[in-house]
């Protein structure tokens, strides 16, 4: 609960105010059992000024019921904001490595449903703090009437206490686990969508993926959640059936032992009655408050797993003079064959003005090379030199700025985010026409009029971004994979030469052999190590069996 009370703290005095009005509209509440208690023993005379005490007291209970529920409205709804950003921002400042290695599917869950629970804790913790001061005055009244009874009662709710602590202890367990099921049901609805195509396709595939992956899920969280409000449904129970005891050993057995006027056991039944619904609301809100507590677990849980990365003050990349990678290595799993695969040691220099293409087979480690190049990963052994500097965990975020890279998984934001660039539009529209997109992209005050295009035109989009961003290292992973070959003409004998004309240093992933002798030098990756180098001309006029080999 640190997260919450950190957070509360920045709005104490609408807390404080929203707690006051709570209370003293509880209290008014409780007030009004007394004076209905007053009523039915006093003489007419006296009724029409205990009317007028009954007609405040009800407005003070609506007016501060009204002002209550307004200020935790607005609580809840300033909590949810800071803790939507703060999460936010454990996302945007962590490492890459710790992004990939946590997946989306449990941050994304809280950026929803968890932090929605938050709302509803804060939109009940009205009704529970007035009904608790109801409750509260209804047994201070109950001491006045006799301390013998209100001894009795708190006797009575510490045993119920007790016994509803042990429910609510396993159904907290329940919860707990569903809501870990969740973050995999999550990614499963997302598989939905993202694999719709190859869901339709393959029609045993769909089932299998619904009737055993998705149903699985779905089930395993409905039991796991039924377990918990049914025990919460028995906590409930047992408050009542408490509650229900203490007033029958009250009206049928201790008013034997302790003899008490007819108008101090009138009072008894009318202050039981009025407290059987504020005790029953306050039991029936304790889900509401184990699901807020989860939540809140489960937000906190995210910024630990996320770790912000040391950054030194933003600065502007600059033209560089070298970057050079020192016998760098990077492991990681294949789950596919079942093995560790290791990158390295990888001695590599990069010069200002040259283009270098970097070659190799399926699974060389060619993407993981360019995303330790480029900052994304940090190398496990040696290290990454930039003007002879080396890179420490500091200056990483700064030493990525130097670089655009366009990947072959690419994300495609619908606005040119950053991009401060005067002429912009005007810019944009040009590469528009000279990738052949303009009578399918239209942009303004930099944002795209549509991303919703083939994977080869958004391909083309990624690099107007890229293009525009203006770098000294431009990296491309297998760019011209999705392209006909009138654009990857246009890529690799207009862009890449433009670029190198501009003094940028460019890194191309490709398997294009026919393009090979365009390079300055290549770099050939076999199994995780650097195998060959040389001048691009060198690869220009190889027999066609040496240039399958290469690829």
């Amino acid at each position: 609960m640190s997260l919450l009370l950190t957070l509360v703290r920045q709005s104490r005095w609408i807390l404080l105010l929203a707690l006051i009005t709570s209370v003293v509209g509880g209290l008014s509440n409780a007030a009004l059992v007394a004076i209905i208690n007053q009523a039915l023993g006093v003489s007419a005379d006296k009724l029409p000024e205990l009317g007028w005490r009954f007609l405040l007291l009800a407005l003070a209970v609506l007016v501060t019921r009204t002002l209550s529920q307004t200020f935790f409205v607005r609580l809840g709804q300033s909590t949810k904001a800071a803790l939507r950003m703060r999460t936010i921002r454990s996302v945007t400042e962590a490492s890459y490595q710790n992004l990939e290695r946590q997946g989306g599917a449990r941050a994304m869950a809280v950026l929803t449903q968890d932090l929605d629970t938050i709302v509803v804790f804060f939109l009940s913790v009205p009704t529970l703090a007035m009904n608790g001061s109801i409750v509260l005055g209804c047994l201070a009244y109950l001491g006045y009437l006799s301390w013998q009874i209100l001894l009795f009662a708190l006797v009575t709710i510490l045993i119920g206490s007790l016994g509803f602590h042990l429910a609510n202890t396993r159904a907290m367990f329940h919860l707990r686990s569903s809501r870990k099921r969740e973050d995999d049901l999550v990614g499963d609805f997302r598989s939905l969508f993202d694999g719709a195509k190859e869901l339709k396709l393959h029609r045993r595939r769909r089932q299998a993926f619904v009737d055993d992956s998705l149903a699985a899920s779905v089930e395993a969280v409905r039991v796991q959640r039924t377990r918990g409000y049914v025990l919460y449904t028995a906590a409930a129970s047992w408050g009542s059936m408490i509650f229900l005891a203490f007033i029958g050993c009250v009206l049928f057995l201790l008013t034997r032992i302790y003899p008490v006027q007819p108008h101090v056991l009138s009072g008894y039944a009318v202050i039981f009655l009025y407290m059987i619904m504020p005790i029953e609301s306050l039991l029936s809100s304790i889900p509401s408050l184990s699901s807020a507590k989860v939540a809140l677990e489960r937000i906190d849980q995210v910024s630990r797993d996320l770790p912000r990365e040391d950054v030194l003050p933003a600065e502007s990349a600059h033209a560089f003079e070298s970057i050079a990678l020192k016998h760098v290595t990077h492991s990681y799993f294949r789950e596919k064959e079942n093995e560790v695969f290791t990158l390295g040691p990888v001695s590599l220099t990069f010069k200002p003005g040259e283009l270098v293409y970097l070659i190799g087979g399926n699974g060389s480690g060619k993407t993981t090379l360019a995303k330790m190049l480029v900052g994304l990963y940090a190398p496990e052994g040696g290290e990454i030199l930039l003007n002879g500097q080396a890179i420490g965990e500091a200056e990483r975020d700064i030493y990525r700025q130097h670089f655009s890279v366009v990947f072959n998984d690419f994300f495609l934001f619908d606005q040119l985010h950053g991009l401060h660039i005067e002429g912009l539009d005007a810019q944009a529209q040009q590469l528009l026409e000279l990738l052949h997109l303009e009578h399918k992209v239209t942009i303004r005050d930099g944002r795209l009029s549509t991303i919703n295009l083939s994977q080869g035109q958004r391909k083309r989009l990624a690099l107007l971004v890229a293009y525009l961003e203006d770098r000294p290292f431009y990296v491309f992973d297998e760019w011209a994979a999705d392209q006909d070959p009138t654009f990857k003409d246009v890529f690799y004998r207009r862009l890449l030469p433009d670029l190198k004309a501009k003094g940028r240093t460019v890194l191309v992933i490709t398997h294009d052999d026919r393009y090979f002798g365009l390079a300055d030098r290549y770099i050939k990756l076999d199994y995780g190590r650097v195998v060959e180098e040389g001048p691009g001309a060198d690869l220009q006029h190889q027999p066609a069996s040496a240039a399958v080999e290469a690829r």
